[in-house]
């Protein structure tokens, strides 16, 4: 006899099979475990999940089932799965009713849409026309695209196989990734029309955010607003736009370029204004029928660059518009007019190549129409800067280079008057403005580097410009320098130096010396004995080789000289700490015996202090030792407070005595008298916002201060001071300069800098600066006044009064105001 669960199986299975084989016969095929037929076999239910299909391979999964068949609709809950695998759609949903005839499909809840395989559509309530395939909804939905793209809007249309999307308050967040850095960019639409697939679009009301990173200052919010705007392809057009790098904020923003259409253009890179206003705070300040600047993305595209309107006593009034043209993936150029009011043009071109492992920038300019305060002639002048390095990858080197350079200028007051129109000289990395206007160097290196030695050779040519034509020049070629050490390790006793070096040096037009120096040193490791005193000895042997012509240190014929020099140090480092503080204090001793003879080098500018009195070549001489016998006394005591880094007090003092006066050892430095100057230091900190520091040298009878410094620097969120002093007596020299520069912030916004140095030895003060600034990340405004009394040749003594205005990253503009403005 069959029992019920038995028998219950086998009805259920054959229930399962009629009504597969009725249902067949009808729109659906149902793969539902369990079903409930009702009203006379128009309503059928199924529960237990499974799949409804179509011929069509069309398919809903879902927990519950309801069939209605006369009116041919499903109604489906619980995980419901839509499926159509010809259009490549999936719709996940709690609710979905599927109305067959119609062919609508309504959606209850949250809803997502996988179109396959391009978007993901997320929204609630979606209705899809399948005939159309168009999905729609009143409610708010968002795209996320396979094109790093996310859409957010509402009452929207979709139009599934044109990739057509119609919506209201749309926002597209559109993320891609450039030079290694994730950049980011946001777009809002009061309503429009897009075509995804294309990127295109056409809507009202535009707001584009473009990636915040997209200039120097991270504070910057590039940013693009208009009535209207359309995309196509590559062009972006915004009606009645404005546009504006400055931060976001409830106000109105420092400057803005409006205009009646404003064009991106993708394929160029740039943004074109037409018909355009400048506008300050809101202000119409200046016209442009059209112009154009490259968009914020732009790190090498060609095209005009950021100009500057400037104002110089000497020059007059120019413009400078530089043009930026790229050559290649890997050259470009800049070109560089400059216009003057006085009839005078500089055209400077600046060319930049980067290989792998090599790098090549040069600016060259010429200047016309120049007239010099001396001569009273226009006259053209011309540069040349330039600088080649490469990366020479030799094997069995850390470090191999060769570096080229190389720095020409017509005239010899050329940087000091043309110093503010140079400042714009170089857009890469490297600084090709010379760093000393008063000199020119040019020359090349080689450079090598392993585990044991380094060696380097060149060349070079120094140019002083403030000597005549004909001693102005100093020819260093070949140079070379060459060291090696050998660590003593395994007598733990000391380590060896080997140094080699070697120039030939033509100088003063027909003064030539040449020279190779070999040093060995010894320097023992630290012993320290029972006492705590601690104690090394050093060794340097030194090989000179010299020949010269019309030198006072070497002679015409070669010579070979052996020269060395022996010390012993000892000291005694004393430590004492509590709670608070701790306290160093080290007494320190050199005994120096120099059995050789040395050059003279009496007459030569050396200068010794409290930091450099224990260096044994603290006289910065290469082919000589310091002469004689010497006895080297000092002390270094510091105070630190152990809870706080910025809280110490450090003195440092020492003194050199001899047995007899060295005439050949520099007199400035005085360590060539029996009992030197008193050299001292000391430096107080009271906390990271308060130092002072004081430098002096006390003549040997302890009486004359023949040098001292001394600083001050104070500064807190609002204030901050540096005062400087410098005063040269006697052998030391002749100098008293005071200098003092002051800032005052008084508030984010604004800033008052004061500057000002005085030469008390002649009564005269060279200059005053007296600068206003008002400051925010995309505008900077000042008024500078500046009063110089130094002159050399073609500089005068000046004073001016500018207005400058900085717009980041348009332009600059500076301009003089009418001095009788601030006399009367």
């Amino acid at each position: 006899m069959i029992n019920n669960k038995k028998l219950a199986s086998i009805i259920l299975i054959i229930n399962y099979l009629f009504f597969s084989q009725v249902l067949a016969k009808d729109t659906f095929n149902f793969d539902v475990p369990e079903i409930q037929i009702l009203n006379n076999g128009n309503l059928y239910k199924g529960t237990k999940r499974g799949e409804i299909t179509t011929s069509e391979n069309f398919s809903i999964k879902a927990d519950n089932f309801v069939y209605k068949k006369n009116d041919n609709t499903i109604n489906a809950t619980g995980n419901v799965i839509l499926e159509d695998k010809i259009n490549k759609y999936q719709i996940f949903s709690e609710y979905i009713f599927y109305d067959k005839n119609s062919e609508e499909i309504f959606s209850k809840g949250e809803t997502k849409i996988n179109v396959i395989p391009k978007y993901i559509i997320e929204s609630s309530n979606i209705y899809l026309n399948r005939n159309k395939l168009e999905l729609f909804s009143k409610n708010q939905a968002s795209i996320q695209s396979n094109k790093n793209r996310f859409y957010k809007f509402r009452e929207f249309k979709y139009l599934i196989n044109n990739e057509i999307l119609k919506a209201k308050d749309i926002s597209v967040l559109s993320n891609f990734k450039k030079d290694d850095k994730n950049k980011e960019e946001k777009l809002y639409f009061s309503e429009g029309i897009f075509n995804l697939k294309e990127n295109n679009f056409v809507a009202k009301e535009t707001k584009i955010y473009l990636d915040k990173n997209s200039y120097e200052d991270i504070l910057n919010d590039p940013r693009l607003f208009g009535a209207s705007s359309n995309k196509k392809q590559n062009i972006t057009e915004v009606n009645k736009g404005i546009f504006t790098s400055c931060s976001l904020n409830h106000n109105c923003p420092p400057w803005a370029v409006r205009a009646d259409k404003i064009t991106h253009d993708l394929t160029k890179k740039q943004l074109i204004y037409d018909k355009a206003f400048l506008e300050i705070y809101g202000k119409k300040v200046l016209y442009f029928p059209k112009f154009f600047h490259p968009d914020p993305t732009v790190d090498r595209q060609s095209g005009f660059l950021k100009p500057s309107l400037n104002k110089s006593e000497i020059l007059g009034t120019s413009l400078y518009t530089p043009y930026y043209k790229v050559l290649s993936d890997n050259r470009d150029l800049t070109f560089k007019p400059t216009v003057f009011d006085s009839n005078m043009i500089m055209i400077q071109n600046e060319y930049r190549q980067e290989n792998e492992k090599s790098s090549f920038i040069a600016d060259v300019g010429i200047t016309k129409g120049y007239q010099s305060n001396l001569s009273q002639k226009k006259n053209s002048l011309t540069h040349i800067f330039s600088r080649f390095y490469k990366d020479l990858n030799f094997k069995n080197f850390i470090n191999s280079k060769l570096d080229l350079y190389l720095e020409k200028i017509s005239n010899d007051t050329y940087l000091k008057v043309f110093e503010g129109n140079l400042s714009n000289l170089s857009d890469s990395d490297i600084d090709l403005k010379p760093q000393n206007s008063n000199s020119m160097t040019s020359g090349g290196e080689l450079y090598l580097e392993n585990e044991i030695y380094t060696f380097s050779t060149g060349f070079n040519i120094f140019e002083d410009l403030q000597k005549n034509n004909n001693d102005r020049y100093q020819f260093v070629a070949p140079y070379y320098n060459y060291n090696m050490q050998f660590d003593l390790d395994k007598i733990n006793f000391g380590f060896f130096n080997f140094g080699s070096s070697g120039n030939n040096t033509i100088f003063e037009t027909n003064k030539i010396k040449s020279n190779i120096t070999n040093d060995i040193s010894f320097n023992s490791n630290d012993f320290i004995s029972n006492l705590g005193i601690k104690n090394n000895f050093n060794i340097y042997f030194k090989n000179l080789n010299s020949l010269g012509k019309n030198d006072s240190n070497y002679k015409s014929a070669p010579q070979v000289e052996l020269m060395n020099i022996f010390e012993f140090e000892s000291s005694v480092p004393l430590m004492k700490t509590n709670n608070e503080f701790i306290e160093l204090l080290s007494p320190i001793i050199s005994l120096r015996y120099n059995p050789s003879d040395m050059k003279n080098y009496s007459n030569t500018d050396r200068t010794i202090n409290s930091n450099n009195i224990f260096d044994i070549n603290r006289l910065g001489i290469s082919d000589s030792f310091e002469s004689g016998k010497s006895l080297t006394l000092g002390l270094n005591y510091s105070k630190e407070k152990l809870d706080n880094i910025n809280s110490y007090f450090d003195l440092k003092i020492g003194t050199v005595f001899r047995d007899k006066i060295e005439k050949n050892i520099p007199s400035k430095s005085s360590i060539n008298q029996k009992s030197s100057n008193l050299f001292g230091s000391l430096n107080k900190s009271f906390s990271e916002n308060l130092k002072i520091g004081y430098d002096f040298s006390i003549d040997n009878n302890y009486k004359d201060v023949e040098q001292q410094s001394f600083s001050l620097d104070f500064s807190n969120q609002n204030f901050s001071t540096t005062f400087n002093f410098l005063e040269e007596n006697d052998k030391m020299g002749d100098t008293n300069i005071i200098e003092n520069i002051t800032k005052i912030n008084f508030n984010e916004n604004n800033f008052l800098t004061l500057g000002t140095r005085q030469n008390r030895r002649i009564n005269l003060t060279e200059y005053y600066n007296l600068i206003y600034e008002y400051k925010n990340d995309c505008l900077i405004a000042g008024i500078k006044y500046k009063k110089s009394y130094y002159e050399d040749r073609d500089l005068k003594p000046t004073e001016d009064l500018l207005f400058t205005i900085t717009m980041y990253p348009l332009t600059t503009f500076e301009q003089e105001v009418d001095q009788n403005l601030y006399r009367n």
